[in-house]
């Protein structure tokens, strides 16, 4: 009976082991981490953001190979952008505009929050250049409120407020 017991606690050690290890080893590899699309629509608060990629014709492209820095707007922010223009997501979404003003929330490379500085100007894939500033940290007028959401194609920054370029 003693043995029993003691052969099922090092059976249930020994599983505990295995499954943290094998936790551990998958979050250092970097090759299980999903790309800057999966991870915003896994977060579930980037539908429209989503939305307009795909209607866009950027899904694609920020699936690849990267690497890529996304200042990615909440659904919130959409919201507050369709308010201020007075328009409706489709209306957003059939913009003649829509992959420019989409471009220019990506920069090419991969910019983490320490690599901010205050006053630097980033040219984005719309190339035109967005300024950071810091303290709050900022991209143009918009908040930086999630920074360096790691992807494994890049990095992505969560803003408050849409960019229009």
């Amino acid at each position: 009976m003693k043995n029993k017991k003691l052969a099922l606690v090092l059976l249930a050690f020994m599983l505990l082991f295995i499954s943290f290890n094998s936790g551990a080893l998958a979050a250092e590899n970097p090759g299980t981490k999903k790309d800057i699309v999966d991870t915003a629509i896994e977060a579930g608060e980037f539908k429209t953001l989503a939305a307009a990629l795909q209607k866009a014709g950027l899904v694609e492209t920020l699936k690849g190979e990267g690497p890529y820095t996304v200042f990615a707007p909440t659904d919130a922010a959409f919201e507050k952008l369709l308010k201020k223009l007075g328009i409706t997501a489709e209306e957003l979404l059939a913009r003649e505009d829509l992959k420019e003003i989409l471009l220019y929330h990506v920069l090419p490379g991969k910019v983490l929050s320490s690599d901010l500085k205050e006053g630097m100007k980033a040219e984005t894939l719309a190339k035109k250049s967005v300024d950071i500033s810091l303290d709050p940290v900022q991209v143009n007028d918009a908040n930086v409120v999630k920074p360096d959401i790691q992807a494994s194609n890049g990095v992505i920054h969560v803003i408050d407020t849409v960019l229009i370029p």
